[in-house]
């Protein structure tokens, strides 16, 4: 049966291509369309759509305000349109915490490197949202863009149709896995860190927030946060969770020297890795190579991790599509590191903790609610 949704947009233009696009698609169908905020929450409620899509400014009612009212009432999946500007990025996060799931950028240019892969993605984003069994509104808080993709090498390769396509043959697999699993939170393994290393992506701003709002400001070691988000909303991401967190959390520049209770993200578009200096490691930011899909890449900064600090490391893979993280999670834990992963229940997208999960590299599998709480636990000892 086809996935249901809702076009929601003032330009007709757009509408119109939206539809013809999704509509391209048998496993999709555009059941209706609306030109503003105010008819989306109407037509919302009338049809019952099974994935929105949604612009930000609109007239008569705003896609935030719209958004805030459907979750109010009967929470639905909804995707965002956003520019990639700053004052876009902002808007965006505003809507994202609102309660919208995901966004991709509004030009189609935007998106990916041609049209073809740019309508796959946006096809295979509104199916992923649309598969998720169970839909629970997650709370005020962002989400992120990502590149729908498996990573079979630490260097990954262009997006092919088989990776566009993982995400919901990875949930049919799983229902015949068995994974490691803390219902409650375990007792400390006793071992000492000198790191915590966090990848996500679909979902992984709701899960960071969650978890990091929640560390003290005199936690004991430094924090590596690599979320798949594009260069113009890392910046006010940074900003955003500085702002309500105890500790302190940045852009990462190249140079800054790791410190304990200072989260580190890795700006769009770039790399993050690690390089010897001072008592944990120094960043080092490079341009991400045009033939690589995550930018920034969990694998790239695992690895460099690994290389780095050694087994030290408290690595966590949260909620987010396609496999990122994998190989240099295996990379982290063949030296030592202790692997952890976010369980399927509390998942937006349970691609990438399944990817660790199912191969064997992750010890435990935690709920949202629990991880951190489970994190300051297992890392008390410095």
């Amino acid at each position: 049966m086809a996935i249901k949704v809702l076009v929601v947009d003032d330009s007709s233009f757009f509408r119109r291509r939206v539809s013809e696009i999704v509509n391209q698609d048998a496993e999709l169908e555009v059941i209706g369309t609306a030109s503003n905020g105010a008819e989306a929450v109407k037509m919302a409620a009338e049809l019952n759509p099974q994935v929105i899509t949604m612009d930000i400014e609109m007239p008569v009612m705003d896609g935030i305000t719209a958004v805030k009212q459907i979750m109010a009432s009967k929470p639905i999946p909804i995707l965002m349109f956003s520019s990639l500007t700053h004052d876009g990025a902002k808007a965006t996060l505003e809507a994202l915490e609102a309660g919208a799931l995901d966004f991709l950028p509004k030009r189609f240019e935007d998106i990916a490197s041609n049209k073809d892969e740019a309508i796959s993605l946006l096809q295979q984003r509104i199916k992923t949202l649309g598969r998720r069994r169970l839909f629970r509104p997650i709370g005020r808080t962002t989400a992120a863009i990502d590149k729908v993709t498996s990573s079979q090498e630490l260097r990954p390769s262009r997006v092919s149709s088989t990776a566009l396509r993982q995400p919901a043959a990875l949930a049919t697999q799983h229902s015949a896995e068995k994974s490691p699993r803390a219902s409650s939170v375990t007792r400390a393994s006793g071992k000492k860190y000198k790191a915590l290393v966090i990848g996500t992506s679909t979902g992984g701003p709701v899960a960071l927030q969650k978890v990091l709002t929640q560390f003290p400001a005199n936690y004991p070691h430094p924090i590596l946060l690599i979320q798949h988000m594009p260069a113009a909303f890392t910046p006010t991401f940074a900003i955003r969770l500085n702002s309500l967190c105890k500790i302190e959390v940045k852009e990462a520049v190249s140079g800054d020297v790791l410190k304990p209770g200072c989260a580190y993200l890795a700006p769009g578009g770039m790399q993050m890795m690690l390089e010897r200096g001072g008592a944990y490691g120094r960043i080092k930011v490079i341009a991400g190579k045009p033939d690589m899909n995550y930018k920034p890449s969990v694998d790239i900064t695992f690895a460099s991790t690994s290389k780095v600090i050694g087994g030290d490391v408290l690595a966590v893979v949260l909620t987010g599509m396609g496999a990122d993280g994998r190989e240099g999670a295996r990379m982290l834990k063949s030296v030592g590191a202790t692997i952890w992963a976010q369980d399927e229940a509390s998942c937006v997208v349970y691609g990438m903790p399944q990817a660790v999960t199912t191969s064997g590299i992750a010890t435990k599998s935690i709920a949202l609610e629990q991880m951190a709480e489970a994190i300051l636990k297992e890392t008390a000892n410095g």
